[in-house]
């Protein structure tokens, strides 16, 4: 097996220029590169698992699949001593931002699950930078040992400026000049605006336009069967977003694939229980239904990567070969990829993993080099991580928020009067809206303790308005001190949540030292920190360091009572999920998307 082709994306070269090579080695006049032999295989094609095969790998690419001992010559063989060995996972559905890592340090991560191609939607370095922001991400894809393709962010910012504060704004003209100038850029990102598609709103049309017209597959992102028609019609075709499995039902119906998304269990990412009934109970076939992972920080990355995803849709009755089907070829067919990678048909990419009898990864080949055996990265991929790509100074100067900061606590009302509340559930995506009949104590303190309250505040970040919003949170669980984040979707502005002023200070001064991150404060001291300063999203760290980080915060943060994860609170901002949300520019009602103060009189 060679070491000489570089370990990037464009490391094998394409097909059209090896097809007399591979010709020759399949046919048995030239020797294969590598021969894996004593392997069970996994055909994502027919759905079986195939005994006693080999598989003829020549210049990165699969030359054929034969009879275990069909090779005679002398090529270097490698021996899958009886284990499965299935095509490289796809990712139809991430971002690359929620791992806080780079793409480059996300490979890691990826290979070691098995996953060999991604397809992410990086609209939360759009909100912060735009354009050029997605092009830096490019850069490090490029630069990544991954196959990496990007859907265009489509929603940046998320609603109008009335109603919150982005970095970034992409119009249609500037997502047309992304699909014109990177061949990666193979689809439109996740519609979040399903409410202003539905109803017409001419840039969202626009947007779409932009993709449709270049022959591009359009993602989105809904809640509520009452849409899916509308949506359905403007053009979307996929979703991640089907939450049970009446609407997941609805959508294949209406002609979208469908995402079944999957994390861990206490988190808002792990939909597929309910939807995934659309095929076990319903009795609808899986030809255009995919597994994604959606979002993952870097600690849950590296233990709930799309592999854990399969082995849930075997969990919820499955057959195996039709798992590793829908997190293979399925995504890839979906993006018209599936004659490069998804499968182990000749001439496609030499990206395979070895699996043991539960679908656990044991080794991986990207482009038919090893880089991860025996559940350990190789030398080779640890050369290839030891080059990452370095964003450029801007992305490491993101945050301008106001100064001095306002405050981030409202005055105490004078009198009884209702609150427009926040009220946090598991797992964290959708929140209600309470209106809590206030009367208030002799300060915050008791007026907060009385009514299960916290306060909570977002601020513009981007330099733009120095805008600050409060609002209070309902059964968020907070025993003591301040939880903050520069990671508040979409617009990526701060949210700071506490039960005093001091505390809530010490924890956006401790982000803005960084240049990003999230912390926990607990009198007056951070007792857990995530920095993150290229765009206030992303370390600059390895994915091990950064999930060593984050396991920290993650006890830090329970150990304060939130009753939500981090990730469901960097959530509260995003105002096109029902029912309220809180922006830099006040309350806002969701999908009336009207703001409403804070304190209404009684």
């Amino acid at each position: 097996m060679t070491e000489t082709r570089p370990l990037t994306r464009f490391g094998v070269k394409p097909l059209a220029a090896l097809t007399r090579r591979l010709a020759d080695v399949a046919g048995g006049r030239a020797e294969p590169d590598l021969v894996i032999t004593g392997a069970r295989v996994l055909s994502v094609y027919s759905e079986r698992i195939l005994p006693e095969r080999e598989v003829w790998i020549t210049q990165g690419r699969i030359a054929a699949v034969k009879p275990a001992g069909s090779h005679k010559g002398g090529a270097p063989r490698y021996d899958a001593g009886g284990g499965l060995l299935g095509p490289g996972l796809v990712d139809p559905h991430l971002h690359i931002e929620s791992s806080m890592v780079t793409a480059c340090a996300y490979a890691e991560a990826a290979l070691l699950n098995g996953t060999t191609t991604i397809v992410c939607d990086s609209h939360e370095i759009g909100n912060v930078l735009d354009a050029q922001g997605i092009a830096w991400m490019l850069e490090d894809a490029r630069a990544a040992a991954l196959n990496i393709y990007l859907t265009v962010p489509s929603t940046v910012p998320a609603t109008s400026a009335a109603l919150e504060t982005a970095g970034g704004d992409l119009t249609p003209d500037k997502i047309a000049a992304l699909f014109d100038a990177w061949p990666e850029a193979i689809g439109l990102g996740e519609k979040m605006d399903f409410v202003a598609v539905v109803e017409g709103d001419p840039r969202a049309h626009a947007i779409l336009r932009a993709a449709l017209e270049r022959g591009r597959p359009v993602s989105g992102h809904i809640y509520g069967r009452d849409f899916v028609s509308a949506y359905a019609a403007s053009g979307v075709t996929d979703t991640h977003e089907a939450i049970d499995r009446d609407i997941a039902d609805d959508l294949l119906e209406a002609g979208l694939w469908i995402y079944l998304r999957g994390g861990p269990p206490t988190t808002p990412w792990h939909s597929l229980p309910g939807a995934i009934g659309t095929v076990t109970d319903c009795g609808a076939a899986w030809k255009r239904v995919c597994v994604c992972t959606d979002d993952r920080d870097a600690d849950d990355l590296l233990t709930y990567g799309l592999d854990y995803v399969v082995r849930e849709a075997v969990r919820h009755g499955v057959p195996k070969p039709a798992a590793w089907a829908i997190g293979s070829l399925h995504p890839a067919t979906r993006y018209g990829l599936d004659g490069e990678i998804g499968g182990f048909g000749g001439g496609r990419r030499a990206d395979l993993v070895l699996l043991d009898d539960d679908l656990v990864p044991q080794a991986t080949w990207y482009g038919g080099e090893l880089v991860v055996e025996n559940r350990r990265i190789t030398p080779r991929l640890e050369e290839a991580l030891s080059r990452p790509y370095r964003y450029p100074a801007p992305a490491y100067a993101t945050l301008r928020s106001p100064e001095p900061m306002p405050a981030l606590v409202p005055g105490l009302p004078a009198g009884p009067c209702i609150a427009n509340a926040i009220r946090t559930t598991l797992p964290g995506i959708e929140l209600s809206h309470e209106r809590v009949a206030l009367d208030p104590g002799p300060d915050w303190a008791a007026t907060l303790s009385a009514h299960d309250l916290c306060h909570v505040a977002v601020v513009e970040r981007h330099g733009l308005r120095g805008s600050v919003a409060h609002g209070l949170l309902r059964a968020f669980g907070l025993r003591h001190g301040a939880v903050a984040s520069s990671v508040g979707h979409d617009s990526h502005n701060l949210v700071v949540a506490g039960l005093n002023e001091a505390d809530m200070r010490v924890a956006l001064e401790a982000i803005r030292a960084h240049q990003g991150g999230v912390c926990v404060v607990a009198d007056g001291s951070v007792v857990a920190m995530v920095p993150l300063p290229v765009a206030g999203l992303l370390s600059d760290q390895r994915v091990g360091v950064v999930a060593a980080e984050m396991r920290h915060l993650k006890a830090a943060w329970a150990e304060a009572g939130c009753r939500i994860p981090y990730m469901g609170f960097n959530l509260i901002p995003l105002s096109v999920i029902p029912e309220i949300r809180l922006t830099d520019r006040g309350l806002v009602l969701v999908p009336e998307m009207r703001l409403v103060p804070l304190f209404e009189p009684a």
